[in-house]
């Protein structure tokens, strides 16, 4: 096992301390990518050979440091490729490593289900289930043919891939604070889905007043969803252009939350996260000659105004699109 995918037990409100915990993990290798809002990939096959212990032992040091110094425990995940870390997390919990050996990686896939495997969204997951296709031992057992005939050519070869074991993907180093995220949390488990959509929009409102305050747009809006139960579902979503328009991101926000089908989901916060950010004046734009959408825009640039003025509190965000 050379990568560890780990998630660290931050309580709400304690995002902040992701890039210091991430430091932990740079102790021991450079190749360290930031999962936010609270995990990571790191790639250790050169430091077990320096510090001559395997990545299962260095995971215990990066559990103690994390508790020791920041009060914070962790999940971890080991495995050959980042794919298996990842899945292999699924089964950690707090106090224990949860390891996949090189030559085990077949037989622990087998039994996984098919919604397990990262990248399989939910329409493909039904398609697959409607041909009785619902563990990965049986989509690595499928004709190729099969897959791609059901999910698309590429998307049919890699399914079939990872089914059967092989990654392709590697650690790629990166910097959180090449984002900006926003978290909210409820006073108690909160079951109404009102009020989870009135939190998106208050979160989306802030990011794009935080993104035009210091002239950047993001490429990619990325949704976590914690639960009571402690377990979290993250999705993304690719934007049709980069922006910093609160209508737009509150439109991105309300699709992927509306993607998940949660049914009575007891939620315990919402993250929402701009990523890919760039500077807005190189950013491209589609011409739009809606005129609802120009006097919004219009609006925000006077609120925004208003802010730099008065204060951040002068205009609460998301209170101009609701």
């Amino acid at each position: 096992m050379t990568i560890l995918c780990v998630r660290f037990q931050l309580p709400p409100a304690r995002e902040a301390a992701l890039p210091a915990l991430l430091g932990l993990l740079e102790e021991f290798t450079p190749v360290v990518e930031a999962l936010p809002p609270d995990g990571a990939l790191a790639d250790l096959r050169g430091a077990e050979r320096y510090f001559g212990r395997s990545a299962v032992e260095l995971a215990s040091v990066v559990r103690v440091r994390a508790l020791a110094l920041h009060g914070v425990d962790c999940v971890i995940g080991a495995g050959p490729g980042p794919l298996t870390a990842r899945m292999a997390l699924r089964d950690a919990r707090p106090g224990m490593t949860r390891a996949v050996p090189a030559d085990g990686v077949r037989a622990f896939l087998a039994g996984q289900p098919v919604t397990a495997l990262p990248g399989v969204g939910a329409a493909t997951a039904r398609v697959l289930c409607e041909y009785g296709l619902d563990t990965l031992g049986r989509v690595a057992a499928a004709p190729l043919s099969t897959l791609q005939r059901l999910a698309g050519a590429k998307a049919g070869r890699e399914l079939h891939e990872k089914a059967n074991g092989v990654d392709r993907g590697r650690v790629v180093p990166n910097s959180v604070s090449r984002s900006l995220a926003a978290e909210r949390p409820f006073d108690r488990d909160e079951l109404d889905p009102g009020r989870h959509r009135r939190a998106l929009l208050s979160a989306a409102g802030e990011l794009g007043v935080r993104l035009r305050a210091v002239g950047k747009v993001c490429r990619t809006l990325t949704l976590t969803v914690r639960y009571a139960d402690r377990s979290s579902t993250t999705r993304s979503r690719t934007l049709k252009e980069p922006t910093a328009h609160s209508a737009a991101l509150t439109g991105a926000a309300y699709g992927l939350y509306e993607a998940l089908g949660l049914q009575r989901a007891r939620v315990r916060a919402v993250v929402l996260r701009a990523e890919a950010l760039g500077p807005a004046e190189q950013a491209s734009y589609q011409l739009t000659f809606d005129p609802v959408d120009e006097k919004v825009r219009r609006i925000e640039e006077v609120a925004d105004r208003v802010r730099a003025k008065f204060g951040p509190d002068a205009v609460k965000p998301g209170t101009l699109a609701a």
